[in-house]
């Protein structure tokens, strides 16, 4: 059986322009780090691919950490990425 691949992109906010990411971006990235993802922190927000199933719940736990860190938004998309669909 193959896996379903999807990339999932989200900000968080505030933002806080140039300079060090803000505490909420730097702790969404974490449980995406410890899920065994490579995530790309932009400046207009964060991207992540690989298996739904590492990549989702990763995500679950990144918008936690986010709010935990002083987040007020969280805004998510997500898209199946290895040809179906």
């Amino acid at each position: 059986m193959v896996a379903v691949r999807v990339r999932a992109e989200f900000t968080t906010e505030p933002f806080h322009g140039e300079g060090e990411p803000p505490a909420h971006v730097a702790a969404a990235a974490q449980p995406l780090e410890y899920a065994g993802l490579s995530p790309d922190l932009g400046p207009l927000g964060t991207a992540v691919d690989g298996a739904a199933d590492d990549v989702l719940p990763a995500i679950a736990k990144a918008m936690e950490a986010a709010f935990a860190s002083g987040a007020t938004r969280f805004t998510l998309q997500v898209e199946r990425v290895d040809g179906h669909g």
